[in-house]
């Protein structure tokens, strides 16, 4: 494995190879998305048939033990995946879930996780959720200044 990336936490290494190997199957990600108050996704992933994915990286055990939220991100997706490294116990996440392994530079799908498709109203707010969230990142790397204090917050990097 190449050395790690300094700047970025361990989750955030983890995100980077699973959005890298999301754009290898023609799905394009944005991080953090909230897609409702008290949520916040770490990966949320759109497909090339509209199908949207969710990606909850664990670092660790301690991570994932810790997580009280993820099974609220279902109803906000139509698949839900873990991201977790090599050495993480996968045993411990649950069965019904997606499986993927990453490292700072890509991932591997070894379960894939069972559809429960979106209905059709919810597809069309998530949608937009993904589409807001991702336009203001892109505007807030370009211009910073119309976002004030906040810029580097808005673009991920806060």
């Amino acid at each position: 494995m190449i050395s790690a990336s300094p700047l970025l936490l361990p989750g955030q290494r983890l995100a980077r190879g699973v959005c890298r190997h999301l754009l290898s199957l023609g799905f394009v990600t944005v991080e953090e998305l909230v897609p409702a108050p008290g949520l916040r996704v770490d990966v949320m992933a759109l497909g090339p048939k509209g199908e949207i994915w969710v990606v909850e990286c664990k670092s660790s055990r301690s991570d994932y033990t810790a997580d009280r939220k993820w099974q609220g991100y279902l109803e906000w997706c139509d698949r839900f995946f873990w991201a977790v490294d090599a050495a993480f116990p996968a045993t411990i996440l649950p069965e019904g879930s997606g499986l993927m392994v990453a490292d700072d530079y890509d991932a591997e799908i070894l379960r894939m996780a069972p559809e429960t498709p979106l209905a059709a109203a919810r597809r069309k707010v998530v949608t937009r959720k993904f589409a807001s969230h991702a336009a203001l990142r892109l505007q807030a790397l370009r211009d910073p200044a119309a976002f004030g204090r906040d810029a580097a917050l808005v673009a991920g990097q806060g």
